[in-house]
């Protein structure tokens, strides 16, 4: 194996087994408007069945969760709700809703049923103020009636409330999220829902999985990881639709860290079989090596700009330890974003105009600082600090809509993955077993 600098290093080491912020970033990530008041009573049993009681359970806790975790409903509280709960329109009393105590804008309500053989969901929206034209949104759900069915129909109803009240913005109700655990022994690639739930191991290597990152579309996860038989790291590729690893070419030395371009057609990731650690391109299937750095020092972590595909991120340490940049895609115009330091794991916003990476802002004898995850505006180059519980934060990776991160944290005494809203609040741990790092949202 080519020799790493020692930093990097530290990064592969570690990888094996062992609140108010600033309007910018609020209004940036879309967290700054007044959030509206949402009710969302538990929708309605419609038949007795012990069937129906447990879907209507697992939907109506999920729903909740959903409109909770969107990050742009203030969910008005259940003690607060009117004693009769409308399970269809003609139910519904505005007023009682409308007015204090509950004082909600919008309402959620609806009934579940799972008898012959079906689960029937009906919800709807409405706009308690809007005496005249309440409803917002009419839909019905049709599914088998499973735990897995009740779950699925609860996201997909969040994500229509979301999508009309969130500005036009897709919820992420039904996104994904890739990661490395070790619960099985061996460092292989997990996939989860956003929320924490379904998860299932994807890879069964036997070996250590690093960086896994979904494709555009979805159907693949490249990632790298340790070739026993060559004894180096290279990049592989696997398939969701066959449930299989694809072929993928060895390139010699140490491959690290594959990022997807938004085409879904092209790869960078860093390798050394030159030597030096440097950021290459390839396409989709491998082939068509480009190398976009040539710079004595470690590059490694290449993240492309989501929005244009013109623009990667990195990390380089080619002024000593590791720091930010950014250039254009074909390797011109580099531009050191961070100044001081140690600072990895770039991962751009949806909209490609904020970078989220970790951060030990002082680093070094004697103040080694806390490695905490922060977002900087690309144009000005402001930033804020959106961790701050000590420990070790790093891996950030934004969520489609841009108003989440999800990273990894040994906080709770070992390295599990949460996640947060964009402005640092309602952190939440999503895994709890073994040790889980490198997470990846899904890009939709």
């Amino acid at each position: 194996m080519n020799r790493i600098a020692p930093w990097l290093l530290l990064v592969l080491l570690s990888a094996l087994p062992s609140s108010a912020q600033n309007d910018w970033i609020r209004t940036g990530t879309g967290l700054g408007v007044e959030k509206i008041k949402l009710a969302d009573p538990d929708f309605k049993q419609a038949s007795a069945d012990p069937v129906s009681g447990q879907m209507n359970k697992v939907f109506n806790e999920t729903l909740w969760n959903d409109l909770e975790q969107a990050g742009i409903f203030d969910m008005v509280s259940k003690s607060f709700y009117p004693l009769q709960v409308p399970g269809m329109p003609d139910e519904v009393r505005l007023d009682a809703w409308a007015n204090p105590p509950a004082n909600a804008s919008m309402l959620v309500f609806g009934n579940v049923n799972a008898s012959g053989g079906d689960l029937l969901v009906q919800g709807w929206l409405y706009d308690v103020k809007n005496v005249q034209s309440p409803q917002v949104l009419g839909k019905q759900y049709r599914e088998k009636p499973t735990d897995d069915n009740a779950r699925l129909i609860a996201h997909r109803f969040a994500d229509e409330i979301i999508l009309r009240l969130g500005g036009g913005i897709n919820g992420i109700a039904e996104s994904t999220i890739v990661f490395v655990s070790s619960r099985t022994g061996n460092k292989e690639v997990w996939l989860m829902d956003y929320d924490g739930a379904n998860q299932k191991q994807i890879t069964h290597l036997g070996s250590v999985a690093l960086s896994p990152r979904l494709s555009p579309d979805g159907s693949r996860v490249a990632f790298s990881w340790l070739n026993a038989q060559r004894r180096e790291w290279d990049i592989a590729m696997y398939s969701l639709d066959l449930n299989r690893l694809v072929n993928f070419p060895h390139f010699g030395g140490t491959n690290l860290s594959p990022a997807w371009a938004p085409n879904g057609q092209t790869l960078a990731f860093s390798s050394s079989r030159t030597g030096d650690p440097e950021i290459y391109l390839v396409d989709e299937s491998g082939s068509g090596m480009k190398r976009v750095t040539a710079y004595k020092g470690p590059d490694v972590s290449p993240a492309f700009n989501p929005k244009t595909g013109s623009q990667i991120a990195w990390v380089s340490g080619r002024t000593g330890l590791p720091q930010i940049y950014t250039m254009e895609s074909d390797g011109t115009n580099p531009q050191r974003m961070t100044d001081e330091g140690y600072a990895v794991s770039p991962s751009w916003s949806p909209n490609g105009q904020y970078l989220a990476f970790a951060w030990i802002r002082h680093y070094g004898p004697g103040a080694p600082g806390a490695q905490d995850i922060y977002v900087m505006d690309i144009a000005s180059r402001q930033f804020v600090q959106l961790t701050h519980d000590g420990g070790r934060n790093d891996f950030p990776s934004w969520s489609p809509d841009g108003r989440h991160l999800v990273f990894q944290s040994n906080r709770s005494g070992r390295e599990e993955i949460w996640s947060m809203l964009a402005d640092g609040s309602q952190q939440k741990q999503l895994t709890t077993g073994g040790a889980n790092t490198q997470p990846n949202w899904s890009w939709k």
